[in-house]
């Protein structure tokens, strides 16, 4: 799928253009959400003294949501390789991110052997990396409760990373104990 066909999202998502989000979003928050340097380190300089952390969640293989099958331009039930992480400052969640890949398209790039270091901190070291269009929701990530975290989030941004031959879907969503110890608006 190319970057330019990311950009059709369905009437019926939960996603929408991060433009299009940005009339309900107050300014500080836009830095967030639409920000396309790397989250991780964005998150340690925010925390200050406290200390960073990936908890991760859950990984393997499984089938995507219909939604990320469509932002991945794969066929629903397609398995995939699927990656849940927390992004805890001081072991406080503060983000909640969800991976995807079609596993068709993971050859060599042992993404399996990240443990508990960022995504982020492998991504961005890729040559040609290209960043699909950012899209933005206010709903709750649907797998964080299943994994024992609050998911009240604020916002939540998503966008695919394209490199070589691989899609990768990271949807990332901001908690509230993140807007709470940085006195962020509710929007």
């Amino acid at each position: 799928m190319t970057p330019a066909a990311f950009r059709q999202t369905p009437h019926f998502s939960r996603w929408r253009p991060v433009d299009a989000a940005r009339p309900a979003m107050s300014t500080s928050w836009w830095q967030w959400v639409a920000s396309t340097d790397s989250l991780t380190a964005r998150l340690i300089a925010a925390g200050g003294e406290k200390q960073f952390r990936v908890r991760l969640l859950r990984q393997g293989v499984g089938w995507p949501r219909a939604d990320e099958a469509r932002a991945l331009g794969i066929a629903p039930k397609r398995y995939a390789w699927l990656r849940e992480v927390a992004l805890c400052l001081d072991e406080t969640p503060w983000v909640v991110a969800r991976s995807v890949a079609p596993l068709t398209q993971l050859k060599g790039q042992r993404l399996e052997g990240l443990g508990e270091r960022s995504l982020g901190s492998w991504l961005f070291r890729q040559p040609g990396l290209i960043r699909g269009p950012l899209e933005a929701t206010s709903h709750p990530p649907l797998f964080a409760c299943m994994s024992g975290i609050e998911s009240d989030c604020t916002w939540g941004r998503r966008s695919v990373f394209y490199n070589g031959g691989l899609s990768l879907l990271v949807q990332e969503y901001f908690l509230r104990a993140m807007a709470d110890d940085l006195d962020l608006p509710s929007r």
